[in-house]
């Protein structure tokens, strides 16, 4: 049993989401207390907030898209006062494209879908495939361009070396690598 520092109420300790930073290992308010709290921060924010009762039992309103969904549709998340994150898996995965997109190229997608348009749709590399990864030089971090998943995973592994690029290139083409032997262990290759 454990009593909540906002109702006042004694409840049993599954009534108190997990926090791991309090001696006792659990939150200071009830569930309850804490989800009222956050109802009323969502509202001052303007964001939409489910009035009580108006979830279903096994569902969980979304602060993303506003939809009440079911839990199996949402990571656990232990400190949060239902022990689910506060956003859909949706929701976080949408927002994780477009935060890999800003954190990582400082693109957004209306940048990136307008790259894919000026390559018509296709990689610029086999001219076959679908985009769907952003190229970019790894020592200026310059974004170069929208590949698929081929050519950009054969660009990583070559390195971005384009000495190395052209060798392959000449050993696909059938100018097999063929060095001279000049002296004992001294051999020649052709440029």
């Amino acid at each position: 049993m454990k009593r909540c520092a906002r109702c006042g109420d004694t409840k049993p300790r599954a009534a108190f989401a997990a926090k791991r930073s309090n001696l006792d290992g659990l939150q200071r308010r009830c569930r309850d207390c804490a989800a009222q709290s956050d109802r009323k921060r969502q509202e001052t924010m303007g964001r939409r907030a489910p009035l009580p009762g108006a979830v279903p039992e096994g569902h969980k309103y979304c602060q993303g898209c506003g939809q009440t969904r079911p839990r199996s549709d949402w990571h656990r998340k232990g400190s949060a006062p239902g022990g689910l994150a506060s956003r859909c898996r949706d929701c976080k995965a949408a927002d994780s494209r477009v935060g890999h997109l800003r954190r990582n190229y400082g693109l957004t997608e209306a940048e990136r879908d307008a790259m894919i348009a000026a390559q018509y749709g296709l990689c610029v590399i086999c001219l076959d495939a679908p985009p769907i990864h952003v190229d970019h030089c790894h020592k200026t971090g310059r974004v170069r361009g929208v590949l698929c998943f081929s050519c950009n995973a054969a660009l990583g592994q070559f390195k971005d070396q384009p000495d190395v690029i052209r060798r392959a290139a000449t050993y696909v083409e059938g100018n097999a690598w063929k060095p001279t032997l000049v002296a004992p262990g001294v051999y020649h290759l052709p440029s």
